[in-house]
C-alpha cells in the first residue's frame, strides 16, 4: 500500500543517536541542556525504532518522561542491571509488541560481563525481537556501540557482531544500530560490509532510493561542523527484502546547541 507521496505506509523510521553520557564537565552542553532537544529529535522525526548509544540511567527516566508513547529495552554495561552506560533500543508502542529481548558483551565470552580484546570499556549489543502491528511480521533490531581506543576490540567485536546476528536473527529481518567508531574504509566496517563473504551487512545509505541528505561526517564533539567527512554512526541491514526510500544525518542546532556530540542519522526502510 503506498501513500500519495510514494511512500509504503509500512515504511518505518529507524534511527542511530549517540545522545553523549550525561557529565557536568560538559558545562553549557551538559545533558540538562540537551534532553529536550534529544527527544524532540526522536518526535519530530516519527521514530519508530531508534538504537541510542552512551545512554545512563538516569538519561533514560528523563526521555521516559519526554517519551511516553516509547517503549525500552537494555541494560547498563557494568552490571548487567543500571550501572554504566546503555545502548537502549526505543521503540514506538502503538507501531510494535516486544517479543523478546536480551544483551550480549563485546568479549571473547560474550555470555559474560567483562572488557574483550585490548577495549578501554565493557561494551554490549542489545537487541530486540519486534512484532509489526502494522504488518504483523517480526523484525530483529540490535544495537551497539563498539571500544573508541582498542583496534583489536574492533575488529573482534565486528566479526563477533555478525556471528551473533545470524545466530539470533535466523531468517527475520533485522537492522543494526550503532557507533562503530570507525569510518567506512577502516577494517570494522569492511569486516561488516564485506560481500564476499556468506553473511554480511549493507548500509542503509548505500541502499537509499534518494540521495543521502546531510553531511556525511556523524561525530562534531559540540563544534560546528562535523570533526571529519567520514561517518562513525551507521544503520546496517542485510541488503535483503528491504527497501530504503531515504537516509539522512540530522544535523540542526538549537540556537547554536546541539543535542549531543553526534548527529543522529535516520533511514526509511520496508521490509518485504
Amino acid at each position: 500500500m503506498l501513500s500519495l507521496n510514494g511512500i509504503s505506509q509500512e515504511a518505518m523510521n529507524v534511527m542511530t543517536f549517540n545522545i553523549r553520557y550525561s557529565t557536568s564537565s560538559d558545562g553549557i552542553n551538559q545533558w540538562d541542556n540537551r534532553k529536550d532537544f534529544v527527544a524532540q529529535t526522536v518526535l519530530f522525526h516519527d521514530v519508530d525504532l531508534c538504537g541510542m548509544q552512551e545512554v545512563l540511567y538516569s538519561q533514560i527516566t528523563d526521555l521516559e518522561k519526554r517519551l511516553p508513547e516509547y517503549g525500552w529495552v537494555g541494560v547498563g554495561r557494568d552490571d548487567g542491571d543500571k550501572k554504566g552506560e546503555f545502548s537502549p533500543v526505543f521503540y514506538l508502542k502503538k507501531r510494535f509488541d516486544l517479543v523478546e529481548t536480551n544483551t550480549f558483551w563485546l568479549n571473547e565470552h560474550p555470555e559474560k560481563l567483562g572488557y574483550g580484546w585490548d577495549a578501554r570499556f565493557n561494551r554490549i549489543v542489545t537487541w530486540a525481537k519486534l512484532r509489526d502491528k502494522i504488518t504483523e511480521k517480526e523484525v530483529v533490531i540490535f544495537n551497539t556501540h563498539f571500544d573508541y581506543k582498542g583496534e583489536i576490540a574492533r575488529r573482534e567485536s565486528a566479526k563477533l557482531v555478525l556471528r551473533k546476528v545470524k545466530e539470533i536473527a535466523k531468517d527475520t529481518p533485522f537492522l543494526v544500530t550503532g557507533d562503530f567508531n570507525a569510518s567506512p574504509a577502516q577494517e570494522p566496517i569492511q569486516i561488516l560490509t564485506d560481500e564476499l563473504e556468506a553473511f554480511y551487512f549493507v548500509s542503509s545509505e548505500k541502499l537509499s532510493d534518494t540521495p543521502h541528505f546531510g553531511p556525511r561526517g556523524t561525530f562534531t564533539g559540540f563544534q560546528e561542523k562535523e570533526r571529519d567527512n567520514e561517518p562513525i554512526d551507521y544503520i546496517f541491514v542485510s541488503g535483503k527484502n528491504v527497501e530504503v526510500s531515504k537516509h539522512a544525518t540530522l544535523s540542526n542546532t538549537w540556537g547554536g546547541l546541539f543535542a549531543s556530540d553526534h548527529f543522529a542519522v535516520m533511514a526509511m526502510l520496508s521490509f518485504y
